[in-house]
């Protein structure tokens, strides 16, 4: 087991073990413990009582987060020609077709999210191998498959998320950056596990939130107590 270096010890220094901080506590203290010289992400993982083998306890959906997630999103948006000059508008890094499919089927992946309308799911069907696996197949629950292109982009633009519930039942998302003040990542927090909340199956028995923590790239784990997500 490698050691801690200095900054790993001051940084688990100051959190309690044992200890569940609420919501508030955590969104400051994660920033305390932050010690990466670049803008780290602050990242939220849910324990959730759910068997994601089973199809009625799959969890997944979409949340806007009200101050966006801090990053960069690179739009791609395969569109017919009618909607391109939309798609630009609205702020499409890479907006086109036929080129672009070439171009994935080639390897290309340089994007984070890929806008595509009903019309045109037949083309991008043969994409799946590519897109599938780095998560970046469109599909309609997520809102990426829409004939209202324009709104779409903006939207993620603006720090629409999506997020589905892994195999061993964790839900992993990122909710903003270390630079965001503690109410902005609280606020954000909050709205994530808000939205987990609402989708809960009703085939899901037991305790639903079974865990939560908070952490940045380079930063311990800070639990949270789970009563405190509704604290203002």
């Amino acid at each position: 087991m490698s050691k801690l270096t200095k900054n790993q010890k001051l940084a688990l220094s100051k959190i309690e073990p044992g200890k569940a901080y609420t919501l508030k506590e955590a969104s400051a203290l994660v920033k305390e413990i932050t010690n990466a010289k670049f803008d780290a992400s602050v990242d939220v993982d849910v324990r959730l009582g759910v068997d994601p083998r089973k199809a009625n306890q799959m969890v997944r959906g979409v949340v806007s987060l009200p101050h966006g997630t801090g990053k960069q999103i690179r739009v791609l948006a395969l569109c017919t020609p009618d909607k391109e000059a939309e798609a630009t508008a609205a702020g499409a890094d890479y907006v086109g077709l036929d080129e672009y499919i070439d171009k994935i089927k080639g390897g290309w992946t340089d994007i984070d999210v890929i806008i595509t309308m009903p019309a045109i799911m037949g083309k991008i069907g043969a994409l799946g191998r590519v897109l599938g696996p780095r998560g970046l197949m469109p599909n309609p629950k997520s809102g990426t498959v829409t004939n209202d292109v324009g709104t779409a982009i903006k939207e993620v633009k603006q720090g629409k998320i999506d997020f589905k519930v892994d195999k061993t039942g964790i839900m992993h998302t990122s909710v903003g950056k270390v630079s965001f003040t503690a109410d902005m990542i609280r606020e954000n927090a909050k709205e994530f596990i808000n939205t987990l909340i609402k989708l809960k199956p009703t085939a899901a028995k037991g305790t639903y939130i079974k865990s939560i923590y908070l952490s940045s790239t380079m930063s311990p784990g800070i639990k949270i107590d789970p009563k405190s997500i509704e604290e203002n």
